[in-house]
């Protein structure tokens, strides 16, 4: 695609000696943070989308450009590398469109093919381990659901979600007795244990973590704002600032 080429070119222009002093000095190292935050910004311009979402989707494309051009500086792999590597995985998990397995109807059955296929790629043949695969350095909420994900493909997870509630009762409990004893070391433990119980409800709620947590972040910010805006937070009481959220929740 004639656009696609053009911008290609223009980070190589831009790593050029000639180029800029900023874009020559970055490594794959130097872009991780960078690469984070255009995922982020991605990821709440989805809710917005338009022309929002396209310039932010421009960045995250901008990352994938730049780090396979350092890549290729160093003669290990180009942008067309990148592009052939996805398209034949895509057309390889997907033998149902592009191949000629039938069986395949629901999107159940899609993961379960996709699963079996992603064994026998040469790049996974070392996991020895279901759990195998999820990133260390995931945000915390995404890897504890993943990891319940890939558990629940081989059986192990609740049958259904009362289970799950009376677990995170029971992780609650045990959070209250530890603060109880005042065993900080414990209390953190079992702190995490709830996170961990609460992601695997969101999970059998078929609702995403970061989003609800997002959302009630975002519920916070509001209600705080209108708080902040019709008092003096430094002076207010605690029962006046209290009377204002609760106003602001009207």
């Amino acid at each position: 695609m004639k656009k696609f080429d053009e911008l290609v070119e223009i980070i190589k222009r831009l790593r050029s000696p000639d180029g800029c002093p900023w874009d020559r000095e970055q490594t794959l190292e130097s872009l991780k943070p960078h690469l984070l935050e255009e995922t982020y910004e991605v990821l709440e311009a989805m809710d917005e989308g338009g022309n929002k979402l396209m310039g932010e989707l421009g960045d995250l494309l901008l990352q994938v450009v730049f780090q396979s051009n350092i890549c290729a500086e160093k003669g290990e792999f180009s942008i067309e590398d990148v592009v052939q590597s996805i398209s034949e995985k895509m057309i390889r998990r997907h033998p149902h469109v592009f191949g000629d397995l039938s069986d395949v109807k629901t999107s159940e059955q899609v993961l379960v093919n996709w699963e079996k296929i992603k064994k026998e790629e040469k790049e996974h043949e070392d996991r020895l381990s279901v759990l195998d695969g999820v990133p260390v350095g995931l945000p915390a909420l995404l890897r504890a659901e993943k990891l319940q994900k890939k558990a629940s493909k081989v059986g192990f997870d609740w049958p259904e979600i009362h289970g799950v509630i009376d677990k995170v009762e029971e992780e609650i409990a045990e959070l209250r007795e530890e603060i109880k004893v005042q065993n900080k070391k414990k209390a953190e433990e079992e702190l995490g244990d709830l996170f961990f119980a609460l992601v695997n409800l969101s999970r059998h709620l078929g609702v995403n973590p970061e989003v609800c947590l997002n959302s009630a972040s975002a519920k916070f910010e509001k209600r705080f704002r209108y708080v902040e805006s019709r008092c003096d937070l430094e002076n207010a009481s605690l029962e006046e600032m209290d009377n204002l959220w609760n106003e602001s929740k009207k």
